[in-house]
């Protein structure tokens, strides 16, 4: 598979991003491998690198854009050291998710959908992590926490500190 040039792009992330295209011999249907590889070297996929994987895998920018949007473990800013995924589905919210999200809240000093100002913690609404028998349920950097209570959650984020 022949390299392609990739001067146009003003990028210090260019030649990274065409390895990893180049390593997946540029084939649209790696998208979603390239995309974590891409999230796993940088910590996200910003927007300045999708014309570069769309040009390596000939799709338009939109179509990359689209997949990256579309799924939510794709994160297009840099997140916290801590990754907080808290589930919003009906089952862990009627178990006291609503709570559990205000202490969360309140003990990372962000609010959902954000990270926090000293970058240690992203949290993120996600819906169904399918322990809904164990809710509130949350991912904590990948890992599945069930059962989440509110006057639990400041041992849990020290844990994590």
């Amino acid at each position: 598979m022949p390299k392609i040039s990739f001067a146009e792009f003003d990028s210090a992330h260019a030649a990274p991003v065409a390895e990893i295209c180049l390593a997946h011999g540029n084939k649209p249907d790696h998208l979603l491998e390239i995309l974590h590889d891409v999230q796993g070297k940088l910590g996200h996929v910003p927007q300045e690198v999708l014309p570069i994987i769309a040009k390596a895998l000939n799709l338009s920018r939109a179509e990359v854009h689209g997949v990256v949007t579309f799924y939510h473990d794709y994160h297009q800013h840099p997140t916290g050291k801590h990754v907080i995924k808290i589930c919003r589905a009906e089952a862990c919210q009627s178990a006291g998710g609503f709570a559990v999200i205000a202490a969360l809240e309140k003990a990372t000093g962000t609010k959902l959908g954000e990270t926090s100002a000293d970058g240690r913690f992203t949290l993120e609404a996600v819906y169904c992590l399918g322990l809904c028998p164990m809710g509130p349920a949350a991912l904590i950097d990948g890992k599945p926490v069930a059962a989440i209570k509110p006057k639990k959650v400041d041992a849990l984020v020290k844990e994590l500190a």
